[in-house]
This record gives structure tokens, C-alpha cells and sequence, in this order.
């Protein structure tokens, strides 16, 4: 695929017009594009600064980075890491650590290794109530990812005609309320925050407030912890929170310092009403992100990823 002509009128960081989406999925894990697509997709859809932060592994990166020197992208590499919080799930956005640090990179294997453990349960417990489904149907349709987990066992139902959505298969049976619902590993969150500030990386609380999670520990004084462990934003924008939430959300930031992203969250066809930039991150908050980030590396004496194609 040659790079598209809108790359060449690309946008500078600090630009006011800067469209900024600091949350996606390629097909390494849940989404269903490859990196390069959609690194592609992005330039075609008018993203300037795209982050791909795929499911608890880095294995896009290598692809997203020659992409984005194809097409003038500016690349943030990324991690969306599972974790858990006063016994609850929280997801984690990790921009620009060193991934060859032996502690992230042995925790990521742990979660990985989970994610796959879970799958014969839960596919036992699937045919348990009658639906008829194998590894075989769960592999047919999880392409490049590096570890098979509840959205492509979700695309599996769809693709067997028992579902019509990824939604509807959560909904109605991997969710937490599901029958065929398994529980898994997950790193425990203050230890993998600063477990990436040690890789010279940064922190963000994903879509905290999601109502799919329980955030009752995440209120101000929650916040508060995490950032004295080390986190430095939370996303706010995201399609999951409502008008009032992120008001509330935007307000916790603001009193304790803390940068405030917005992102699509997109997965291609995974996921609806996720389209690349429908939330966007504002140019100065990339910025404080990004020296953020600089200080961590330098501190952290690692070799960290560079953001490409920053003008």
C-alpha cells in the first residue's frame, strides 16, 4: 500500500489543528486491522498522532513503526495493560516504556499467559449451556493476536451465528454477570505503574470511569494514590463516559495535576462507535505527556522508543 497523499500535509506537534488519538487496537490483539492498516487508516482519516496501544503486548510495534516512516505519521508506541485495583478490573495505558525491561516484560508474559489459560474454561463452559463452540472456532477468526481472550471467543459467537455483536456476546455471556464468565490474572496496579516509570515510561488510567468496570475506588482520593505512585493522566474523552462523568473526571485532573487524554479507543470492526478521532487529545496535553515521558526515560537510564515523525 503506498502512503497516502494526506501525509504530506501533516501537521506539526504544538499545532491547534492537531488531531491526537493516544488509544487503539490493532490485530495484535482485540482489534481487527493490522498495524500497518491501520496506521494507513489513521493518515486517511486526517490523525496526526496516533498511539497503538494493543492489549498486553507490544508485538505491533515493529510493523506500526515502518508504516509510520512510510507515511509521515507521528507514532506513540503504547500498552493497554490489565490490572486490578482493590479487587476490581482497571485497564492501564503505558506510552513509550523500554519493553525489553525485564519486569514489564516478564508481568506482560504472566497476563498473556492468563488470557490464554482462560480460553478452555471458557469455552467449556459455553458448551456447558448448549453453544457448541471449539479452539478452532476461536482461532479461525483471531488472526495475528498474541494471545486469544474473550473478543475473539465474542467473534467466534458472531461468526457461528449465536450473536450478532462482540456487545451482544458480552452482554449476554463472557461479561462479569456471564455464564461462561472466567476470571483471570491481572498485575496489581500500583506495582505495574511504577513498574513502567522503572521502564522509563508513563502512565494512564484508561476510560476509568467505564460503567462495564467497578471505579468505586478510583473516586478523587484513588486518583490521588496512584498519582503518588507514579500515574500521570487519566483519559477523560473516551465514548464510554457521558457529558457528566468526564466533567467530573476533567475537575479530579485539574486539582491534582494530572494530564488529560482523549481517544477513540478503536478496534476496527471490534468494536462500534469507536471511529478513529471521534475523542481527541489537545496538543498541550500531548505535550506534557511527551516531556513527561523524556523525564522518565532519562531518569530511568533505558533505552526507550522514540516518537517517530515528531515535527
Amino acid at each position: 500500500m503506498s502512503p497516502p497523499a494526506e501525509a504530506a500535509g501533516a501537521r506539526p506537534l504544538g499545532s491547534s489543528a492537531m488531531r491526537i488519538d493516544l488509544h487503539t487496537h490493532s490485530d495484535r490483539s482485540d482489534g481487527t486491522e493490522s498495524p500497518s492498516v491501520l496506521v494507513h487508516r489513521a493518515v486517511a482519516d486526517g490523525i496526526d498522532v496516533l498511539a497503538i496501544t494493543d492489549h498486553d503486548t507490544t508485538d505491533s510495534w515493529p510493523e506500526a513503526a515502518s508504516a509510520a516512516e512510510a507515511t509521515g505519521l507521528t507514532l506513540v508506541r503504547g500498552i493497554e495493560v490489565s490490572c486490578r485495583f482493590a479487587g476490581y478490573g482497571v485497564h492501564l495505558l503505558a506510552y513509550l516504556p523500554d519493553d525489553t525491561y525485564p519486569p514489564l516484560r516478564d508481568e506482560l508474559r504472566r497476563i498473556l499467559d492468563g488470557r490464554n489459560s482462560r480460553l478452555p474454561a471458557t469455552l467449556e463452559r459455553l458448551r456447558a449451556i448448549g453453544i457448541e463452540i471449539d479452539v478452532d472456532d476461536v482461532r479461525r477468526v483471531a488472526g495475528n493476536t498474541a494471545a486469544m481472550g474473550r473478543p475473539h471467543v465474542a467473534d467466534a459467537l458472531v461468526d457461528l451465528g449465536v450473536v450478532s455483536t462482540r456487545t451482544h456476546a458480552f452482554d449476554a455471556y463472557l461479561g462479569p454477570r456471564g455464564p461462561a464468565y472466567v476470571n483471570r490474572y491481572a498485575a496489581d496496579l500500583v506495582m505495574m505503574i511504577r513498574t513502567i516509570t522503572e521502564a522509563g515510561g508513563v502512565s494512564v488510567a484508561a476510560h476509568p470511569w467505564a460503567s462495564r468496570h467497578n471505579h468505586s475506588a478510583l473516586d478523587a482520593a484513588g486518583f490521588e494514590a496512584l498519582r503518588d505512585a507514579g500515574l500521570v493522566g487519566i483519559e477523560v474523552d473516551h465514548e464510554d463516559h457521558d457529558a457528566e462523568t468526564r466533567e467530573t473526571l476533567r475537575g479530579i485532573a485539574k486539582e491534582l495535576d494530572l494530564v488529560v487524554t482523549g481517544s477513540s479507543d478503536h478496534h476496527g470492526a471490534g468494536k462500534r462507535d469507536h471511529d478513529l478521532g471521534c475523542n481527541v487529545t489537545a496538543p498541550g496535553e500531548l505535550e506534557r505527556l511527551l516531556d513527561l515521558a523524556a523525564q522518565s526515560s532519562q531518569a530511568s537510564g533505558r533505552r526507550t522508543p522514540e516518537v517517530l515523525n515528531a515535527r
